[in-house]
């Protein structure tokens, strides 16, 4: 049995409805097998959350650089509410300790296991706004993600990778990359994308994402880092 009031304790914030923060970590696949479970999954959460988080981050946004252009700080925005970065919120909370998943998803600890992690956070965000309101579900983003702002501005994790890694293809290899979906699963409403993006005939990389444009973005953060060229865009 999982004691949710340690993730209370880690978080500093006690739910008045505890089914709430329940059903903030429970994935669909663990509903599958097991039925008796009188509760629903968090999709409904997480899509009340993730729009929490956007408006947190980009009313933050908008006041840290009041000279910043529009195109910079949707760029800013991007980087911090992206899969890596909110997966890695979710993972130095401890939220790995709480999923409530399926035996097959449970064993699974690559990229399946980040976006997981990141849908569990923003279900999270979903679960404080509705228990605690919104000003108790911004402190909550503030506090586990925006110390990543700085390392995305540092390292320049905020530049588009497509036009990065486009730019590069054709200064160094007179090549432009071409981007094909490899795989698509799920119903419409919840499509995932694993796309390729390939120099001349060749796949150098894979992403995955919840749209096309997300997963062509990953395939295209996963080149810069295969050619090594990632550096290049500090």
């Amino acid at each position: 049995m999982i004691d949710f009031s340690k993730f209370e304790d880690r978080i500093g914030i006690v739910f008045k409805n505890k089914d709430l923060l329940k059903q903030a970590f429970i994935h669909r696949s663990y509903l599958n097998e097991n039925p008796k479970v009188k509760m629903s999954h968090n999709e409904r959460l997480e899509f009340l959350g993730d729009a929490v988080l956007e408006l947190t981050v980009t009313d933050y946004l908008y006041k840290k650089y009041p000279e910043k252009a529009e195109g910079d700080l949707t760029s800013y925005r991007a980087a911090m509410v992206n899969t890596t970065s909110i997966s890695k919120a979710a993972s130095s909370l401890g939220m790995n300790d709480f999923l409530l998943l399926s035996k097959g998803e449970a064993k699974d600890n690559g990229r399946a296991r980040q976006y997981i992690l990141a849908d569990t956070y923003e279900s999270v965000i979903g679960a404080i706004y509705l228990d605690q309101g919104y000003k108790v579900a911004s402190e909550f983003i503030k506090d586990s993600l925006f110390d990543y702002l700085d390392e995305i501005l540092d390292k320049g994790l905020w530049k588009d990778a497509k036009s990065f890694l486009q730019e590069q293809a054709q200064e160094k290899l007179s090549i432009t990359p071409n981007y094909d979906v490899l795989e698509q699963v799920g119903p419409d409403h919840d499509k995932h994308f694993t796309i390729g993006v390939y120099l001349g005939e060749e796949l150098i990389a894979k992403g995955e994402g919840k749209s096309k444009q997300s997963a062509e973005q990953e395939a295209a953060a996963a080149a810069l880092k295969i050619k090594g060229w990632e550096d290049l865009k500090k």
